[in-house]
């Protein structure tokens, strides 16, 4: 009868440790404590390496502890595996738990010394609270692990974002990640709940703690999104492959041509060169069978140009959002940079950030983040806080004599920092004014003519020079061209408004007479015509801004 008792005992003691390891949230001794005092009658501590107490039962006398510091000194440090002693009235017994010193020990304090029963009881307990602890532990180095292996894979995004291989290798030496020995990659924008993120990085993860030959990133600037990039084709012809929750691989997918140019489905639907394997198709899984996932595909990139594979990508999952398969690939419209006269639009661009050819390399690299992305987003994608964004660009309007608050402004340097490569001392000659030149008025806004500084003997043409241009005017005819057909709203109206306001909805809304809701929801039919991210990130304003402006110059259109 007694030893069904014990049984039955132990079985509750192995209920309470099977609670604790199902539901995923650590180790809580506290609880085998509580169930240990009401068995044996007695009150029960336990007493970390450090001689602190780290739980107990609710009458656990902790004033007999200062007496017991040297057993307890001896008991953590290995010398002993077990102790009966008195204090005062009090019958105490402590045991040694876990192999590894300093040893946590249990306090076991009651009226009368245990009986056998009772003392194989706390032996029972003591056990499964190690057991507990190490499993607390493990989760502890789990988390750590993960963490760390998070933060490494965006920092080699960090550094391909960079065009910098050789940093994404040296800071991986010794693991260097698969994805760095392809010559091409996508990105893959997903949309997800953040608390999704770690859980399918976690699914997918290697050994390594990559992706097989491709990565998943944490954006920090943006919680819905999950970077996922993808080799399009390793060094080695394997193709990318994901670790299934088995360990298995994925079949490798085929590599799409060099030269291929993504088809332009006018919905936006992901057509790119993939099969019914490999990583992409375990991203569109994931969308098909998630309702609130959305995903953004990138054309295929070198490795030194993900960060504009990382723009495509954005651009995609703004157009993915309004479509009832929820994936898209990027359309392939001909950026406007390449369309501006080079010579003519190269001195603009120079005369522009001359200003700021002796600013600190950390301020360049905050501003031009800000001026395509909030200052929030900036902020958590740095790890600093907001304000010192604000002082970054605070510097920068002071120096250029410019508003970063306005959309326009913001656009034109997003353009010049483009055509400079994000380098205002490369190439500038030490004459020529030391104002912003090429086209700005000193308020920030666009000079209507003239406007002319000297480089190396040489106008400055003004931004609206470069913009009237032949190629630019058919780049943002072309750029427009969705807007035409939009069932009777005029959004080509609304997004004009729009730019005027400053991107401020509620502006928007007065001057059109029309609500806010529907000032937004026509922002977001735009999105979907022009395949551009409006809304979310903001990153494909400066487009409509240009092409806007284009329009503006040629009336005719």
């Amino acid at each position: 009868m007694e030893a069904r008792a014990h049984t039955g005992r132990l079985d509750e003691l192995l209920h309470e440790v099977r609670r604790q390891m199902s539901r995923g949230s650590g180790a809580d001794p506290r609880p085998v404590l509580d169930w240990l005092g009401r068995q044996i009658d007695a009150d029960v501590a336990l007493v970390g390496g450090a001689g602190a107490v780290e739980t107990c039962t609710a009458r656990f006398p902790r004033r007999i502890l200062p007496s017991l510091e040297p057993t307890l000194a001896r008991l953590s440090g290995g010398q002993m595996a077990a102790v009966a002693t008195e204090s005062g009235a009090l019958q105490v017994r402590l045991e040694a738990l876990g192999p590894h010193a300093p040893r946590p020990v249990l306090v076991v304090a009651g009226a009368s010394a245990p009986s056998r029963e009772a003392a194989s009881l706390v032996s029972h307990a003591g056990s499964l609270i190690a057991l507990l602890d190490r499993a607390r532990g493990a989760d502890t180095t789990f988390r750590g692990y993960q963490y760390k292996a998070r933060q490494l894979r965006f920092a080699v995004f960090s550094a391909l974002l960079a065009g910098d291989l050789t940093l994404a290798r040296r800071m991986t030496t010794g693991a260097v990640p698969a994805l760095l020995d392809a010559e091409r990659l996508r990105v893959y924008l997903l949309h997800c709940p953040p608390e999704d993120r770690d859980r399918l990085a976690q699914t997918y993860q290697d050994g390594s703690g990559y992706h097989g030959t491709g990565l998943m990133v944490h954006c920090p600037a943006f919680k819905e999104h999950l970077i996922c990039l993808v080799a399009d084709g390793s060094a080695d012809g394997s193709g990318d492959e994901f670790a299934d929750e088995a360990g298995g691989r994925f079949d490798a997918e085929p590599d799409a041509e060099p030269d291929a140019e993504p088809d332009a489905d006018p919905h936006g639907r992901a057509d790119d060169p993939e099969t019914a394997h490999g990583q992409g198709a375990v991203l569109r899984r994931l969308v098909r069978d998630n309702s609130h996932y959305a995903l953004g595909i990138s054309s295929p990139y070198p490795l030194g140009a993900t960060a504009e594979a990382y723009g495509q990508a954005l651009h995609a999952l703004a157009a993915a959002r309004h479509t009832p398969e929820r994936v898209a690939a990027y359309l392939g419209r001909t950026p406007l940079m390449p369309l501006l006269p080079h010579p003519e639009a190269d001195t603009w661009a120079r005369a522009l950030l001359r200003p700021l050819e002796s600013t600190p390399r950390a301020t360049l690299d905050i501003t031009r983040l800000a001026v395509t992305f909030p200052r929030s987003a900036v902020a958590r994608l740095l790890d600093i806080s907001r304000n010192t964004v604000s002082h970054h660009l605070s510097r920068v309007e002071a120096t250029l004599g410019l508003d970063l608050g306005d959309v326009r402004t913001r656009a034109a340097l997003d353009l010049a920092f483009g055509l400079t490569g994000g380098q205002p001392d490369g190439g500038f000659c030490a004459e020529g004014g030391s104002g912003p030149e090429g086209g700005f008025g000193p308020g920030g806004g666009f000079a209507s003519g003239g406007g002319f500084g000297a480089e190396h003997g040489r106008p400055v043409p003004t931004l609206e020079e470069l913009f009237r241009t032949g190629p630019a005017h058919a780049w943002a005819r072309e750029f427009l061209r969705p807007l035409r057909d939009t069932r009777g709203r005029d959004l080509h109206t609304t997004l004009r408004a729009w730019i005027d306001a400053n991107t401020d909805a509620q502006r928007t809304a007065r001057h059109l007479g029309l609500s806010r809701n529907t000032v937004r929801a026509h922002l977001r039919a735009a999105e979907h015509l022009l395949g551009r991210d409006l809304l979310t990130t903001g990153s494909g304003i400066h487009d409509l801004v240009h092409a806007l402006h284009i329009t503006g110059l040629h009336p005719a259109v």
